[in-house]
């Protein structure tokens, strides 16, 4: 994705097309600034009159979905939260036609995981029916990631000093014997997960469970798509095998979270 925000001075179209597309693109442009601009910074960005900012932000303040702090910055508002829950919950209702053809071709549990905050929220499973012993994740459930195959593949793809911070907070608690308890050690593991393409649990969340995941690319908010059983079945050779579907199926999501994907 590029990298170089919301372009808000577009030819212009019918008035009400026109506020509306710069009333989105002026929300894009704070989330990219960590979500608190000063008005006078948003219209250097958006490259737009101060007057016109000013109407379009006291609109967006006035419906609740930008706020004004004491500092006299802008925040983005209380409303936008009940959209983000929303949009969270719908992103497993995309994923699953391809989470289901990965689940039916390689014969595993298949989830998909959030990174929210300082933890990981499964936003979608599906069980595999072929074998009788099955890995079930409650949707909805979090964890740190440090200790999971999901989180791995997430933080493989943040900035390093965002990834020391994030394990700061949580303190890295040990969920098994088999957990990654310290950073450099951690850092080590998200190299070699950068370096093979692919993200290992090794038991770290839950003895005799193995997992491989990948990053979801390119999408708004950060997600990974694993597969998940027992150890005797989730080898060496599995993973090679399951490496591949796992990349398609994590790009046909990305599309579908993006917009760009006709409907499965």
């Amino acid at each position: 994705m590029s990298n170089d925000g919301p372009v808000l001075d577009a030819p212009a179209k019918t008035g009400g097309v026109q506020s509306l597309e710069r009333a989105f693109a002026i929300l894009e442009t704070m989330a990219d600034a960590g979500g608190v601009i000063s008005l006078s910074q948003l219209a250097n960005d958006a490259q737009l009159p101060l007057p016109t900012i000013h109407r379009l932000v006291r609109t967006l303040v006035d419906l609740g979905y930008v706020r004004q702090e004491a500092s006299r910055q802008y925040s983005l508002g209380p409303r936008l939260i009940r959209l983000g829950e929303t949009t969270s919950r719908m992103v497993g209702r995309w994923a699953r036609p391809h989470m289901e053809q990965l689940a039916h071709e390689l014969g595993e549990s298949v989830n998909l995981a959030m990174l929210d905050g300082d933890q990981v929220v499964y936003v979608g499973q599906v069980m595999a029916s072929r074998n009788s012993m099955r890995m079930f994740t409650e949707v909805g459930r979090r964890v740190l990631p440090h200790s999971t195959g999901v989180g791995k593949a997430i933080m493989a793809d943040m900035d390093p000093d965002q990834v020391r911070s994030l394990l700061a907070r949580t303190g890295m608690p040990a969920r098994t014997e088999h957990t990654i308890t310290t950073p450099e050690e951690f850092a080590a593991e998200l190299e070699r997960t950068r370096r093979r393409g692919y993200a290992l649990d090794e038991g770290e969340q839950e003895v005799g469970v193995r997992c491989v995941a990948v990053a979801v690319p390119d999408t708004p908010q950060r997600l990974a798509l694993s597969l998940s059983g027992p150890v005797t079945r989730v080898t060496d050779e599995f993973v090679a095998r399951a490496t591949g579907p796992l990349h398609r199926a994590a790009e046909a999501i990305a599309a579908q979270v993006r917009g760009t994907s006709g409907a499965a």
